[in-house]
């Protein structure tokens, strides 16, 4: 794969640096461009750092219908980067409901599963799952700029640097409703809580200590039902802890892959 190939017709993937294989998931609210930050500091480091844009964000195309499968999508890159080796797996907010997913269906092709910041899904329970849904109705009547402005300044800490937010907020403001609408409606039929237990990909968990959109006690949780993963929680960040802090999410990632090894 070279750099920023289309994959498998219609989705798009940006390369950075050489070596060992990452691939990164942005949020429901970002795209390819959230992680751009941790993937400098990651190919810095002696990675290949692969961004996809999910179905209907970014560059790649929309998806045909809501209900859409995105951890076969991931598969798809997977294998196309490399079809006998498991890669690493960073998922950040619903990037890394995703990722989950992936690991359940193919262990085997996931070598190590980060989840930054991350959550079960919005499944489990109904409020959650109606509330959800509704960010579509918010996005359709507010428009991408006003839905931004209003949601992105809740992703970062008190104290993020003016730069980031507006970064935070440019990513979401480039949100499509196609897209938007597929996440929102597979976040609110998800609910891995079942299924932690039955994880077997080493995991680990990190959250900004900000973080007010899925919080330290989700990401706790997950810590304590996936079996062997371990949380570190990222001073100075809130949700958007990878674009926060990508040094130190970074060295927490190559640190965690060392004794992973």
């Amino acid at each position: 794969m070279t750099a920023d190939a289309a994959v498998t017709g219609h989705l798009h993937v940006a390369r950075l640096g050489t070596g060992e294989p990452v691939l990164l998931l942005h949020g429901i609210g970002g795209n390819a461009n959230s992680c751009a930050p941790l993937a400098a500091e990651l190919a810095a480091r002696g990675h290949a750092t692969y961004r996809l844009d999910a179905a209907g964000y970014g560059r790649s195309a929309d998806p045909v219908d809501v209900r859409h499968d995105h951890a076969t999508d991931v598969l798809d890159v997977l294998d196309d980067i490399d079809p006998v080796r498991p890669l690493h797996l960073v998922g950040t907010s619903w990037g890394g409901v995703v990722a989950l997913e992936v690991a359940r269906r193919r262990p085997d092709r996931v070598r190590t599963l980060i989840l930054a910041d991350s959550t079960r899904g919005s499944g489990t329970s109904p409020e959650r799952a109606a509330a959800m849904r509704d960010r579509v109705r918010a996005l359709r009547e507010a428009g991408a700029d006003r839905f931004a402005a209003e949601r992105a300044p809740k992703l970062t800490a008190p104290g993020a640097p003016g730069d980031v937010r507006s970064r935070v907020a440019a990513d979401m403001a480039a949100v499509r409703l196609a897209g938007y609408a597929a996440a929102a409606e597979a976040m609110a039929t998800t609910d891995h809580g079942p299924i932690l237990p039955t994880l077997t990909v080493p995991t680990l968990v990190l959250v900004g200590e900000h973080d007010v959109v899925t919080g330290v006690a989700e990401s706790q949780l997950l810590a304590d039902a996936i079996p062997g993963a371990r949380l570190v929680v990222v001073a100075d960040a809130g949700h958007a802890a990878i674009q926060e802090q990508p040094r130190t999410v970074a060295c927490e990632l190559v640190r965690f892959w060392e004794g992973a090894a």
